[in-house]
Formats: structure tokens, sequence, C-alpha cells
């Protein structure tokens, strides 16, 4: 069956189509909200939440634009909508802002650990840096996702960079001293 027969049989809520749909984009958006949750649960509960959405909007789908995106920005949106709740974000003026670049060793710093690491930062970094890192999107864009103010995103994203800073320069610090130990 063709995604856009799929779609169809979803918009007449028909169960098995829902189903392989779900089949289909489970893990793709199950990554996704583990990206934006704080823990594996609270992610399972966003993808639900997710996919209760994207049933009840599909017929608002027009086929423009792909789908896989479409049901992407429903997800992402779904699991800022928590974050908006729980007004977690502090606001900064712009000019408390210092722009962090943070400098990666690729061989010393695993894909894994820097995953970790980035599901440690607090509520309001891990957002701001993973919509502006990973997914691309700018800062006005992020301010109008999340009800924040432009700096607010900007601060929060070089707070987020020095703290994945200091977590990754004090892990290799850890490795060259069990090494010369």
């Amino acid at each position: 069956m063709s995604l856009e027969q799929l779609i169809k049989k979803c918009k007449k809520q028909d169960a098995k189509a829902q189903e392989q749909l779900y089949k289909l984009y489970g893990s793709k958006l199950f990554s996704i909200c583990l990206k934006y949750s704080n823990n594996y649960s609270s992610a399972e509960d966003t993808l639900q939440d997710a996919f209760i959405t994207i049933f009840d909007k599909i017929g608002q789908y027009n086929g423009k634009g792909s789908f896989e995106g479409w049901v992407k920005r429903i997800t992402i949106n779904t699991a800022l909508q928590k974050y908006r709740k729980q007004k977690v974000f502090e606001i900064i003026g712009e000019e408390q802002i210092e722009d962090v670049e943070v400098e990666i060793d690729e061989d010393n710093v695993s894909l894994d650990y820097l995953l970790e690491i980035i599901q440690q930062l607090p509520d309001r970094y891990r957002l701001v840096f993973n919509l502006y890192v990973l997914d691309g999107y700018s800062h006005k864009e992020i301010a109008k996702m999340l009800e924040i103010s432009v700096g607010t995103s900007k601060s929060n994203l070089a707070r987020a960079r020095n703290i994945l800073k200091e977590k990754i320069e004090s892990n290799q610090e850890h490795r060259v001293q069990s090494i010369e130990g």
C-alpha cells in the first residue's frame, strides 16, 4: 500500500492503516521525542500524544509538502507544549549573552556520550539547543515556538553550550588522568 493510500485510510479512521502508519514512523518520531524529553518514559508519553494529534489532524494534511515533515513538526510541537505550560525559561537581557563555541575532539568524545550529556541539560537549555543546533531553527523561530524572546533563546543556547563544554572538558581530563595514572 502506498503512503498516499495509507493516509487516505487514516483519514477514514481505519485502525489497521493507523497501525501501519505508526509502524512506519514510530521509531523516527520516538527519536525526536527522546531529544526533547528528559527521560525515556516522558518520550514514550510524548510519542503517544503526538500520534493522537496526528490521527486527529490527519484530515488537515493536504498532500502539499512532505508527510514526514508534517508528522515531525507535530511531534516537535507536542513535545514543546509540555514545556510551554511549565514556564521553564529564564528571561535574560541580550546584553548578558556570550556566545560559546564548543570544540569537540571526535576521537575522544563518542556520539553516545554527547547525546547523553545533551539529555542531561536542564529542559530550557536542551530544548533550545536541540531546536537550534540539531534541527536548524533560527532564534526567531524558536522564540515563537516556545513563546519566549529571541534574547532568551540566545542566552539559553549559550548556557547549554557552556554546560556541554564543561562536561566535555571534564570528561577529557578524566580520560587523560586514567591513562596517565
